[in-house]
């Protein structure tokens, strides 16, 4: 007699487009929470969450890390050549077989198409830790950070300047439906595509204007070559978060960066390490976000 099983699709977290308002809320809500009683949860008890990682890390490695080991569960961190995939195993068998072992599967990785891939066959969720062209795991943490700062949410205005990368694109896609107003300044040739959720100009100082938040991050990023950071550096130059950029903003405005920094590139000293910066409390809150996030997909 032939057996046969099913199981309910998983729910996974690619782009951050897959979760609707309210869920979004719900689960900055959880995190909130979470942070304020950091082992109040074991939903992860006795359970496991495979972690790749194909880019190196700081932040992604150490939140996910600590925050999976509070949750109760075990991080099992897998690198690139810890995997068979190094050998021409295929995503496809790879998804199957950590499946079978582990609650959820985090990937941080220089591909799009493989983390769509080990979703389409995984059967637990998937996170996306970092692709070239999202990073939603940090705007969870960004939007508690701004949560905290301000009270609310709906109704901010946050103004991104520099490259328009996956951390710009990410702001839009999770910020707008948190309903906050995202402006992203960038020069011809860096800039995003246009998608009618954020408001795209090439001036910095328009986009500052009142904003209640400037954001940024690096010029040169781990998938550029090293053959175009001179000219992304010449190019982003008058995109620099600095003080008289800051000075346009809200009274109360804040400073944000994902990190890591380049003091004196895309940040000076004095904003980076300065009394109107909240971005040593996103470090630390991509941890909280994090659980609230394995919480959520789990659960589910």
């Amino acid at each position: 007699m032939r057996g046969t099983y099913t199981h309910a699709l998983p729910r996974h977290f690619i782009t951050g487009s897959e979760l609707s308002a309210e869920e979004l809320t719900g689960l900055i809500d959880r995190a909130l929470e979470l942070k304020a009683a950091p082992h109040s949860s074991d939903v992860l008890r006795k359970r496991s969450v495979a972690l790749i990682f194909q880019k190196p890390s700081t932040r992604t490695r150490v939140s996910f890390e600590a925050g999976i080991t509070e949750l109760g569960g075990y991080p099992m961190v897998l690198r690139t050549d810890d995997l068979q995939l190094t050998r021409g195993e295929s995503v496809r068998d790879t998804a199957y077989v950590l499946s079978r072992h582990v609650a959820a599967i985090g990937i941080r990785t220089g591909d799009d198409q493989l983390v769509d891939e080990l979703a389409e066959h995984a059967t637990v969720p998937v996170v996306n830790m970092l692709t070239p062209s999202h990073h939603p795991c940090q705007v969870l943490a960004d939007l508690l950070t701004l949560r905290e700062t301000f009270g609310r949410l709906e109704g901010l205005t946050l103004a991104y300047v520099g490259d328009g990368n996956n951390m710009a694109r990410s702001l839009i896609v999770l910020g707008s439906k948190a309903g906050i107003e995202v402006r992203v300044a960038a020069p011809d040739g860096y800039q995003l595509e246009s998608d009618g959720a954020g408001i795209l100009t090439g001036d910095p100082r328009e986009a500052a204007r009142d904003a209640d938040a400037v954001y940024t991050d690096v010029w040169v990023s781990m998938s550029d070559s090293v053959e175009s950071a001179a000219e992304r550096r010449q190019a982003l130059a008058p995109y620099q978060l600095d003080d008289a950029l800051l000075d346009l903003a809200a009274p109360n405005a804040i400073a944000l960066h994902c990190l890591p920094a380049h003091p004196g590139e895309e940040i000076t000293e004095s904003v980076l390490y300065g009394s109107r910066q909240r971005i040593w409390d996103q470090a630390e809150n991509r941890r909280h976000a994090q659980k609230a996030l394995l919480e959520f997909l789990i659960g589910a």
